[in-house]
């Protein structure tokens, strides 16, 4: 009997060490998911996607669009080279936007972290945020708000060729609609001169009855359409996660002024605090050496 008591005992110890230690992961993992700023982790995934998607779906699209045009809308390569600059100019900001904006959103949420502990430890009179850190929390929302009327211009400019491919999509619809009474089939036609891509004097310029219709079931055309939606999309969804970095941002700077406003005053009134309590031991000591 006494042999199996300190094995009991140590038993009971190991199994009050792994109980610690269980409790002291799950404080630490506790600790770790408060830390994290849910807002800006959220934010960031939705500016990657958005960013993703249209900085993918409009590289393709503009290359398909300029393939369709070359076999159908113009064959003279003169005629379209204005054109290829263009696009290859767009494919090169595409590259940029795509590389900037990853880097941003990446900062923007170390931001976030920096800032949500930053907040903790003000609230808990362990550290002091300085004027620079606020400046820089300022400065992010300047350019954040300048980056968020930068894609809403962007997503204006791709709602355009939706727009074109719609109007292109719905005449091919048309024509193929059993209810459609159409006598004269190549009196329709797409000229995507008036657009100003091409010009005036490319051949041959717009597409008419049954050859409109083989161009909208060809892939170039499906894809450079439905690929422009999603871009469009990805351009929606970028300008939304940069309203919602703009929110945080602004939140964020006011919390960490009111944080330090509330840590100088603490500060102040522990001064003064310490300032009469000074005082009162003077008196106390001074009424001590009269009555000796």
């Amino acid at each position: 009997m006494d042999g199996t008591k300190p094995v009991m005992e140590s038993n009971a110890e190991e199994t009050q060490d792994e109980g610690r230690e269980s409790k002291g992961c799950f404080e630490c993992c506790i600790k770790c998911l408060g830390g994290v700023p849910y807002a800006s982790l959220v934010a960031t995934i939705l500016c990657l996607s958005g960013v993703a998607l249209f900085c993918g779906c409009g590289h393709v699209a503009l290359t398909s669009t300029l393939t369709m045009l070359e076999n159908h809308f113009s064959r003279v390569t003169s005629d379209h080279a204005t054109l290829a600059a263009v696009i290859q100019i767009f494919l090169y900001i595409i590259y940029g936007i795509a590389s900037f904006v990853t880097v941003y959103a990446i900062i923007l949420l170390g931001e976030g972290f920096y800032t949500t502990s930053a907040i903790k430890r003000e609230l808990q009179s362990d550290f002091k945020m300085t004027i620079c850190g606020r400046c820089i929390t300022a400065f992010f929302m300047f350019l954040t708000y300048i980056l968020a009327l930068a894609f809403l211009a962007i997503f204006c400019f791709t709602a355009i060729p939706v727009f074109l491919f719609f109007n292109m999509w719905n005449t091919c619809a048309a024509m193929r609609s059993p209810d459609a009474n159409i006598t004269s089939p190549d009196s329709i036609c797409v000229d995507v001169r008036q657009y100003g891509i091409i010009p005036l004097n490319a051949t041959p310029g717009k597409a008419c009855g049954a050859t409109l219709g083989d161009i909208c079931t060809t892939s170039e055309f499906y894809l450079s359409y439905h690929l422009y939606i999603v871009a469009l999309a990805g351009a929606g969804a970028t300008v939304i996660a940069l309203i919602h970095y703009l929110m945080i941002l602004a939140a964020n700077w006011a919390y960490l002024k009111s944080a330090a406003y509330t840590h100088d005053y603490q500060d102040i009134k522990t001064k003064d605090d310490q300032d009469l309590e000074a005082e009162a031991r003077s008196k106390e000591g001074q009424n001590s050496s009269s009555y000796s």
